[in-house]
């Protein structure tokens, strides 16, 4: 059985983590909740917050689960011990009573006098004092092994219950962030309304990416989503069928190129709402729409996997999502399906 003794940081990790987290500071924000270029980046690192939460909750939930095995093997192992032990001593006993109907309770000079064959006699006593000695040894090297797995047992149940009480807290704090997380959200999902309302597209809001290295050509353009309408399915939102495929996510979830490119347009209004196109090589144009936050600007060169804004529901839009097009031309009404486009560069939706 592994001891517990070697993860000695895990709970100090834990708890440095809980630290860390919590005293994060949300930029851009004034004391009532501020407004304007601070609200992207305070959503974009919370987002980042409540994903360093939910792994650190999942290590510590793991290494509790692994403490929990490790103390009821030890509680199974104390079993086997205690049931070994009892063998032992009705071994014992039946020597003890052998020697009782042997002769047993007279003295061992008598019991040779009176003996048939001494010398046979002589050499039961001896086998039967080495088994006494021998049995002697083992119960006091099972007592010696139910004393350390016991106390292993006791150490384990300590680590698992330090670390049920570190997750209980991290529980709270990722509580915590998401509720900041969604009612930034909520602020930074009215601004864009109201700015794609006014006809006045919010300049980039430039957002501090995570130091991730992206090795692929190609990305889908958020990390986690689930897909919603696709291309060509009607509905009473599209005049002819669908252009493009949605992701649904929530509002403020960073939106990435799927590519190398130089983004062609920023625009604002319309049935797009807050939307972004990058131009690829090969002829190909990639949209963005129904954005929240654009954090490029026009004529900027981007990688694949670089975030370009942030997703929301300006638009025609009944609520948060992406909506993706890849096209032949920077306009409408030349739209791909970019699922077998994506697919074909080694991204499978």
């Amino acid at each position: 059985m592994r001891s517990s003794r070697r993860h000695p940081l895990l709970v100090p990790a834990l708890l440095c983590a809980l630290a860390v987290l919590a005293a994060r500071p949300a930029d851009g924000m004034d004391g009532d909740g501020g407004s304007g270029a601070g609200l992207g980046p305070q959503v974009a690192r919370l987002y980042e917050d409540a994903a360093d939460a939910t792994r650190q909750y999942e290590d510590g939930r793991r290494e509790a689960e692994a403490q929990r095995s490790k103390a009821l093997k030890a509680e199974r192992l104390l079993d086997e011990q205690r049931q070994k032990i009892d063998a032992m001593h009705e071994d014992l006993g039946r020597i003890a009573r052998a020697q009782y109907r042997s002769g047993g309770g007279l003295p061992l000079t008598a019991r040779v006098l009176l003996a048939d064959n001494p010398e046979e006699l002589m050499r039961g006593q001896r086998t039967v004092a080495r088994a006494d000695l021998a049995v002697n040894r083992a119960i006091g090297k099972s007592l010696r092994a139910e004393a350390r797995l016991a106390a292993d047992e006791t150490e384990a149940q300590e680590a698992w219950r330090a670390l049920e009480k570190r997750n209980a807290d991290l529980v709270k704090l990722k509580k915590k962030i998401e509720g900041k997380l969604e009612a930034a959200r909520s602020r930074l999902d009215g601004q864009a309304d109201a700015s794609v309302a006014a006809g006045s597209c919010p300049g980039a809001i430039r957002l501090d990416q995570p130091d991730t290295r992206v090795d692929a050509s190609w990305v889908a353009p958020v990390e986690t989503y689930e897909l919603s309408a696709t291309f060509g399915s009607g509905g009473s939102r599209w005049a002819n069928r669908h252009t493009g495929q949605d992701f649904a996510v929530p509002v403020g979830t960073p939106v990435r190129s799927v590519g190398t490119g130089r983004v062609l347009k920023v625009s604002c209004g319309g049935a797009f709402g807050i939307q972004v196109v990058i131009q690829h090589a090969g002829g190909y144009y990639t949209q963005y729409a129904h954005l929240a936050a654009v954090a490029v600007d026009q004529g900027d060169r981007v990688g694949p996997g670089q975030w370009i804004g942030q997703s929301g529901s300006t638009g025609n839009s009944t609520g948060p999502h992406l909506h993706f097009e890849v096209r032949v031309t920077p306009e409408m009404g030349s739209a791909l399906d970019p699922v077998p486009w994506l697919s074909q560069r080694g991204v499978p939706l």
